[in-house]
């Protein structure tokens, strides 16, 4: 099989040209042959996991998934490229027909998205990962999901997500100061915003109207938080129902290996503080979460991504 060749990225004539353009970054469609990949690793606790598009505009600068492009040249420019599975409803709705006719009355676990945001900002105008949620809903009893994202559009679809009967919505929020986001992940949403998008969640559903969904805070991985802003933090934490704490994943340079990205070892060195004894800084962080958010769940690394 001939591998895609993507404008911009490559020498020779492309196989995928560039659809559009969102805000800074190219957009390529392309139609995905599955959806629902078996989960393993990290998330093996869940049956599937789903990523509505390849790559993400968010960029941040640790992200793990840059390792999984199509090619070493999209990789160096992760955040710069968003590929749109074209097809993803109609390849979801076989699959899921699939899944039921094979265990009727057991419901697929899935967990949206490993390596990608099914709500980052181009998702405002294609709606795929919507689309998505409307095929699930098709199905009885509805898949447990998990949605991983640090994006508030996820309010936009409160009234499909209200209907799952068990969903959990991981926040991502690695650090409490905004100095420290804007070092790490320039394009991504300002705290508040998450923590907004949290509030309306909790907020928006009664439970006459729906079921409530679980609320996580993750902090992966987790990121220094100045001293100044530590004590509001904790605080602001309250709105969930679990804190999921993490450290970096491991440095690699190989392809299809879930790694931090180098360009992440320069943005550290403004933080000596912090990372001259990163072990000690978790530990006391850790520490710190425990005592001061009692009947709240802290759990670490993979035993935080669970639904339950």
């Amino acid at each position: 099989m001939t591998k895609a060749r993507y404008e911009g990225y490559c020498v020779d004539t492309p196989t995928r040209f560039v659809q559009e353009r969102f805000d800074d970054i190219n957009v390529y469609n392309q139609n995905a042959k599955s959806l629902l990949t078996k989960a393993s690793g990290f998330i093996s606790a869940y049956d599937f996991t789903l990523n509505p598009y390849r790559g993400c505009q968010y960029g941040c600068s640790y992200c793990y998934a840059a390792a999984f492009s199509p090619n070493s040249n999209m990789r160096k420019d992760w955040g710069k490229w968003v590929i749109i599975k074209e097809n993803a409803a109609e390849i979801l709705e076989k699959e899921l027909k699939n899944w039921y006719a094979k265990n009727p009355n057991q419901y697929p676990k899935i967990y949206m998205s490993s390596v990608t945001d099914p709500y980052q900002p181009i998702e405002s105008k294609h709606q795929l990962t919507r689309r998505l949620l409307e095929v699930m809903l098709d199905y009885y009893p509805t898949p447990t999901l998990v949605i991983q994202t640090r994006s508030p559009i996820i309010t936009r679809d409160i009234d499909y997500l209200q209907r799952f009967q068990r969903l959990r919505i991981n926040m991502s929020i690695p650090t409490g100061s905004e100095l420290v986001r804007r070092d790490f992940e320039p394009r991504s949403p300002s705290i508040k915003a998450r923590l907004n998008a949290i509030a309306k969640f909790k907020n928006s559903i009664e439970y006459l109207k729906g079921f409530i969904p679980k609320i996580s805070i993750t902090i992966t991985p987790l990121l220094p938080t100045l001293p100044a802003d530590e004590t509001s933090f904790f605080d602001k934490l309250k709105i969930a129902d679990r804190i999921v704490i993490q450290n970096f994943h491991p440095s690699q340079n190989r392809s299809l290996v879930a790694s931090t990205r180098q360009e992440t070892e320069e943005i550290k060195q403004k933080y000596p503080w912090w990372y001259e004894d990163e072990k000690l800084s978790y530990m006391q962080f850790k520490k710190k979460l425990i005592a001061q958010l009692p009947g709240i769940e802290i759990k670490e690394g993979k035993n935080g991504f669970g639904y339950d």
